[in-house]
């Protein structure tokens, strides 16, 4: 594990840390502006940001997006059972201990080598009920038990892009079923113009769950950049109101799409299925500098 002494904000000295992990080149770069600050890049590619002072501060748009659903999938307060398929820098387990003391989480992630090296570099809080298993997301979700979660988050990336296994409708019959009825099933989904691949992940996750709806940046929406967006689904009624408040009025204001609106978007897109899924699409170059 490598380190390179940056200067920090407050007048500190931070060190960026790095580690050659499953994924490649993982770097924790300070936060100049938050003292105990970290953003997490695998080969270059921003993954997560952390704050050990302050979990409940999301700083990447897609997260915040996430933020919000786990802040309405039950009354505030109330202890959840979540599922991350993916780790990153278990960005979003803090924010949920912090929020919802006395939840139940797990975290299913690929690369063992990652997670020793966030564990070690960004420790989670003793006190919190977060089990960290290295696993593939697709069978780590096959161990959960029927019905078992309030919330599932997919934020599952391999060189970024989302492996074509976890795109189709047999993954996503697997999130229903470790779903409890009324349970939220989140997935971020990267995607650029024409948007094909979000369009047919709509579809996919559409012909699982009866209730569906989509948050983005608008100019992602119009297909004018790549970007990220963030897919809801239950086989109940979503807080799509609440959460429409919630993403016009974050600092990068955001589109909820839903019924006919994500319909027409959708543009008869059909669904995939394992024998049909391939990865999400590669990001253009420049796309993180």
């Amino acid at each position: 594990m490598a380190k390179e002494r940056r200067k920090g904000g407050r007048g500190r000295t931070a060190e960026a840390v790095r580690a050659t992990v499953g994924g490649g080149l993982a770097e924790l770069v300070p936060d100049r502006d938050r003292p105990r600050g970290w953003t997490l890049l695998l080969d270059g590619a921003p993954q997560s940001h952390v704050d050990l002072d302050e979990p409940t501060y999301l700083d990447f748009e897609y997260q915040r997006r996430l933020g919000h659903i786990a802040d309405l999938a039950a009354p505030p307060g109330r202890p959840l059972h979540v599922v991350h398929l993916g780790g990153g820098a278990f960005t979003l387990a803090r924010y949920i201990a912090a929020t919802r003391p006395r939840s139940t989480q797990q975290i299913v992630e690929i690369d063992t080598a990652l997670i020793g090296f966030v564990r070690e570099a960004l420790p989670l809080d003793r006190g919190w009920r977060i089990r960290v298993r290295g696993d593939d997301a697709r069978a780590g979700l096959g161990k959960v038990p029927d019905g078992w979660a309030d919330l599932i988050i997919a934020d599952v990336f391999s060189g970024a892009r989302t492996p074509a296994h976890l795109t189709s409708t047999e993954f996503t019959e697997g999130i229903r079923r470790a779903l409890r009825p009324g349970g939220l099933y989140a997935a971020n989904v990267a995607d650029g113009p024409p948007l094909a691949h979000l369009r047919a992940q709509i579809a996919t996750v559409h012909s699982v769950f009866p209730e569906i709806c989509l948050t983005a940046d608008p100019a992602v929406l119009r297909g004018r950049r790549f970007g990220n967006a963030v897919l809801l689904a239950s086989d109940q009624r979503l807080p799509v109101a609440e959460l429409t408040r919630r993403a016009a009025g974050d600092p990068h204001p955001a589109r909820v799409e839903h019924g006919r609106g994500l319909t027409d978007f959708t543009g008869g897109a059909t669904p995939v299925t394992d024998a049909t899924a391939a990865p999400s699409p590669v990001p253009p170059p420049g796309t993180f500098s």
